[in-house]
């Protein structure tokens, strides 16, 4: 596959790769220089389960999630 440098120094990735490599709009790249090559790799957050963080509600009269697990292994 063959892409053309732009004068703004941008690169278009050919959709078979972008696919493959599971690279949607917005995924974050970091580039770096190997042997004279060109290597994008893409970067992993830093915890993939911040953004549920706060997301989950306890039942009433539950005061940790702590106690809710005793208390459904209980039974």
């Amino acid at each position: 596959m063959k892409t053309t440098v732009s004068e703004k120094g941008q690169v278009t990735i050919p959709k078979a790769l972008r696919d493959r490599l599971g690279l949607a709009p917005g995924v974050v790249l970091d580039f770096h220089e190997e042997n004279g090559r060109l290597v994008a790799e893409k970067r992993a957050d830093a915890d993939p389960f911040a953004k549920w963080s706060g997301k989950g509600k306890l039942p009433a009269g539950i005061a940790s999630v702590d106690d809710y697990l005793h208390q459904i292994r209980e039974r």
